[in-house]
């Protein structure tokens, strides 16, 4: 497995699925993120089934977050050390069998990059970096993500690694921003349903 040297960046990854085995392909997903080059995963976050965002006809979602300790060369710009790590979980999504579909539909698999560091990034998507999402086709690389304070099945989990973290540009933590959207969406939006143990989840009670 990779690991970091030199300079290092606390990333932030947020994991989701709801097509087929979800919890197989997000542990999957977890062990294919400790082994990118340069990169280690350090923690991640229970895993939670969640209500679907924007179309509710559909199976409820499996996520989570992973804090994964990033290697970010001499010379780069925190822009592309970011997009450099967004082809590799756009590739990493395709691996696993992404499809194109329509906004808030079905998922295999999503990897979304939700903060780099202390770093605010708006950048035209590299060559390789695209959505697969066709309403977010031509939209830039906006870190942190910028639909992640809004939305339960992201702060949830991230909750459980950064509580008292401020992501760039939110001015509160992570855990009043939850708070906030437990209020509006009700606590059974994300519900915990297993833990990680370091190979796999494990599921709770």
């Amino acid at each position: 497995m990779g690991r970091p040297r030199g300079r290092v960046v606390r990333a932030y990854i947020g994991l989701g699925a709801n097509v087929g085995d979800a919890p197989a392909t997000l542990a999957a997903a977890v062990h294919a993120l400790d082994g990118l080059a340069g990169c280690r995963v350090r923690a991640v976050s229970r895993l939670y089934a969640t209500t679907p965002v924007g179309v509710p006809d559909q199976p409820d979602f499996r996520n989570a977050v992973v804090a994964m300790d990033v290697a970010v060369p001499d010379g780069p710009s925190p822009d592309a050390a970011a997009s450099s790590l967004l082809v590799r979980l756009k590739d990493l999504e395709r691996g696993f069998g992404r499809r194109q579909r329509y906004r808030w539909g079905p998922r295999e698999v999503d990897l979304d990059l939700l903060v780099f560091g202390r770093h605010r990034i708006s950048v035209a998507r590299p060559e390789g970096g695209q959505s697969d999402d066709p309403a977010k086709a031509g939209l830039p690389l906006t870190v942190p993500h910028v639909e992640a304070g809004r939305r339960l099945f992201v702060l949830a989990p991230l909750e459980d690694l950064a509580p008292r973290l401020v992501p760039p540009g939110w001015g509160e933590r992570v855990a009043s921003a939850a708070a906030r959207q437990r209020a509006l969406e009700g606590a059974g939006a994300a519900t915990p349903i297993a833990t990680w143990d370091g190979a796999g989840w494990r599921s709770i009670g």
